[in-house]
């Protein structure tokens, strides 16, 4: 056998190079979006959304307006100041009793 080591790997006439793409090795930035399965239970939870937080509204409309009959004097409902920043993402309202 020949001592030492090659210097060089012996190419085959009929190959050609293989192009490696870099990828990013590891998770990926930003955010993923998962689409839903079934688009019918999308629909089914905005709905129920929808008439939760307007139950919720007539029920506490109501209670201000016993709790108003039943004092002498009127009750005023004070509601949280809105960001001025930001009006799409607006507190949650609550009534202080």
């Amino acid at each position: 056998m020949a001592q030492g080591s090659q210097k060089f790997k012996a190419k085959r006439p009929g190959a050609s190079k293989k192009h490696q793409t870099n990828k990013q090795k590891g998770p990926k930035k930003g955010g993923r979006t998962i689409a839903p399965k079934k688009a019918q239970v999308v629909e089914q939870q905005k709905l129920k959304k929808g008439l939760e937080v307007a139950i919720r509204n007539k029920i506490e409309q109501e209670v201000t307006q016993k709790a108003s009959l039943s004092l002498h004097k009127p009750l005023s409902v004070v509601k949280g100041a809105e960001r001025k920043g930001n009006p799409g993402a607006a507190r949650p309202e609550t009534s202080s009793k």
